[in-house]
């Protein structure tokens, strides 16, 4: 595969596209030419309880400037009449999905670092877990009948392993939805459309809610001390591994499996978009063969 890949006239769906991840692939689909619907809950006119600046209309004028078509779309995934008025209006418009990637998170200030599971709050745990993994089945519930011949689903996660995500909540949530590439699969696996279904995970994610956190840029990261952050990578990353899935014409020999940005890279032999080649899991290796951690 290289960069003569092609979108060109596919029809993508990333929900959750207002920031992070869910951005940076909806920027990396246009980029290789493809229709991009951009969901999420903040729009330039209201914000989400996340209460962050990002909009969902940025990301689709970032898809359009990248070369693809992008159109935002107001949609609380967890709210079953707003997928299915998104999906009826996708089938009219466009005729169906040739992409669809679930990307819903909205976990950050739910999760509780360092506590057991009798020691956590019942109401955030419930919350992400209807953010994180039920809006994905009620996505799926109503996009799967869209999908064209030939399409890809992505389950956007954490991690490419099934080791302990470090709390209950969070470890369902991330490990969910990698199970629901999983399922999709087996349901799909008769479909005479040959539908491909993975999961992807980005590596060390310099997110915009990263780099608020840390007080930095994208301009001075790297003048963070954390060595395991200066092993990090942009958005757009893992974004261009999941293009180049997209437009791989062989990516059914990836079906039903954990994927990651890095493992991708390897694939197809991109960088990021500032000239690197962040390799998360040789970086985690390394940490664990020394004793340490990347958590």
């Amino acid at each position: 595969m290289t960069d003569s890949a092609s979108l060109s006239g596919k029809v993508a769906l990333v929900t959750g596209a207002t920031r992070g991840a869910g951005r940076g692939i909806a920027v990396e689909l246009g980029a290789l030419g493809a229709i991009v619907v951009c969901t999420g809950r903040t729009t330039r006119t209201n914000r989400s309880d996340l209460n962050r600046a990002e909009t969902i209309e940025e990301t689709a004028d970032l898809v359009t400037a990248a070369g693809g078509r992008g159109i935002a779309v107001r949609c609380d995934h967890t709210d079953e009449g707003d997928v299915r008025s998104l999906t009826e209006r996708i089938h009219a418009q466009h005729g169906g999905l040739d992409i669809l990637i679930n990307d819903v998170w909205g976990g950050e200030s739910l999760s509780e670092w360092g506590k057991k599971a009798w020691e956590l709050d019942l109401a955030k745990g419930r919350t992400m877990l209807e953010r994180a993994v039920l809006s994905h089945v009620v996505t799926a519930r109503f996009a799967l009948p869209l999908l064209k011949a030939g399409a890809l689903i992505v389950e956007v996660t954490d991690g490419d392993t099934w080791s302990y995500r470090g709390n209950v909540f969070y470890d369902l949530a991330k490990t969910g939805v990698m199970r629901l590439a999983r399922i999709w699969s087996w349901e799909l696996q008769e479909d005479a459309r040959a539908v491909t279904s993975v999961s992807v995970t980005p590596g060390y994610l310099r997110s915009e809610e990263m780099l608020t956190f840390k007080g930095l840029t994208e301009d001075n990261w790297r003048e963070d001390s954390d060595p395991n952050f200066q092993e990090s990578e942009t958005p757009r990353f893992v974004g261009r591994g999941i293009a180049r899935l997209a437009a791989d014409p062989d990516k059914r020999r990836f079906d039903g499996r954990a994927l990651a940005s890095w493992t991708l890279m390897d694939e197809y032999r991109f960088t990021d978009v500032d000239g690197r080649t962040p390799h998360w899991g040789k970086w985690f290796a390394r940490l664990q063969a020394e004793g340490s951690s990347g958590e």
